[in-house]
């Protein structure tokens, strides 16, 4: 189950073609070496879950830059099967928030950007594992996307998939991610979503079945523990509908309760102004009310609802795998445990794993460390969690 187990690299800041390979040469061979050496596992080659930006897909198929990226991994013993296609542009050191969502899927630059991606994972990817790109799940609910454009763009991206895997004899796929306030978040939202979308292939007149074979579900196990799903039930529920669990994110939300309100004040200190935190309460009859970002739920016209009852608040800030945080605060781990239990207990329902906790940078001093041992520590957490006991 672990066979394809990576961390996603757009944890690094990195724009440009050269300074994602510096990145890697910095960073990824650094988390290689100690992840290898804990597990006495010297030989294997390592699995990169690969981050390219817009600007640095396109001059990474510029030249001999993709010949010579093939020939580095191959040197250093390295492959890529995945490649986050979500955030088009700059992701650190600027405010992200709702423009992570832009450009969407109803516009030609997302589509471009997506296509580009593909046409590298086409060349990268081992034939034996394949290779995937996630992407954002459409478009932002506020931005009321136009499905029409949507599921034009989708359905080329799914030709272009088809016949690139005919041409590189290899199975590849796109992963769309569900994520809170998302233009669908949960599973419900989900399937209703490829209801439509087959819908509209059958008003054209076009076969429905490319869609599912070359079109999926990234699960984010932080997005979906927001939503306060059970995984099992999840996962069940997708499979079931047809859909493909194109890539697994394993990432891990903050939780704390509310039966003391003053501690919804405790999430101030996570307040930040690089990345979107949705914040997901859930009373006491299961209603769950959503705010778009922690000041949000902090602001004013919100404060009375919020502290009526006993509940509890998830907020979409990704915390690591291995590390949990202090008192009142706990985490959605329970859901990336039950996720891999699910995926020991039904191989073959993914085998692209890619942990994928990206706040390092902007979380509170109490959970900092070192980046390489951070990532190492996640890695090594995922590898003894889904080891069976008598392995």
């Amino acid at each position: 189950m672990l066979e394809h187990l990576c961390y996603c690299t757009n944890i690094h800041p990195a724009e440009s073609w050269e300074e994602t390979l510096t990145a890697l040469k910095k960073h990824t061979l650094t988390v290689r070496d100690k992840v290898l050496a804990a597990t006495r596992n010297h030989q294997a080659s390592y699995p990169i879950g690969l981050r390219l930006s817009a600007r640095a897909a396109e001059e990474l198929l510029q030249g001999e830059n993709l010949a010579d990226f093939k020939y580095w991994l191959y040197s250093e013993s390295l492959y890529v099967y995945t490649i986050n296609g979500f955030p088009y542009g700059s992701f650190h050191n600027t405010s992200v928030k709702e423009n992570v969502y832009k450009p969407d899927w109803t516009t030609d630059k997302r589509l471009t950007y997506t296509a580009d991606l593909i046409s590298i994972i086409a060349e990268l990817a081992p034939a034996s594992t394949g290779g995937s790109v996630s992407t954002l799940p459409a478009s932002f609910k506020e931005f009321q996307a136009d499905e029409t454009l949507i599921f034009a763009n989708l359905y080329a991206t799914a030709r272009l998939l088809e016949t690139l895997s005919k041409l590189h004899k290899k199975d590849l796929h796109l992963g769309l991610e569900p994520e809170p306030l998302g233009h669908f978040e949960n599973t419900p939202e989900t399937i209703a979503f490829f209801n439509r979308f087959t819908d509209w292939a059958t008003s054209k007149n076009i076969p429905t079945d490319l869609i599912y074979k070359r079109i999926g579900i990234n699960y984010d196990t932080c997005h979906f523990a927001l939503q306060y799903e059970d995984a099992t039930t999840a996962l069940n529920t997708l499979t079931q509908a047809g859909l493909r669990i194109s890539k697994v994110h394993l990432s891990n939300a903050l939780e704390i309760d509310l039966t003391n309100p003053e501690n919804l004040d405790l999430i101030q200190k996570f307040d930040e102004p690089t990345y979107l935190h949705q914040v997901i309460i859930q009373d006491t009859t299961g209603k769950l009310t959503k705010h778009k970002d922690i000041q949000d739920a902090l602001s004013s016209g919100h404060r009375s609802p919020i502290t009526d009852h006993p509940r509890t608040a998830r907020i979409h800030f990704h915390i690591p795998l291995h590390a949990a945080p202090q008192a009142p605060f706990s985490s959605t781990i329970q859901h990336t445990i039950d996720t891999l239990q699910y995926l020991t207990d039904h191989p073959d329902t993914c085998t692209h794993l890619e942990m994928e906790t990206y706040t390092w940078a902007v979380l509170p001093d109490d959970l900092q460390a070192p980046i390489e041992d951070q990532l190492t520590a996640e890695h090594l957490w995922v590898i003894e969690t889904a080891t069976p006991p008598s392995a």
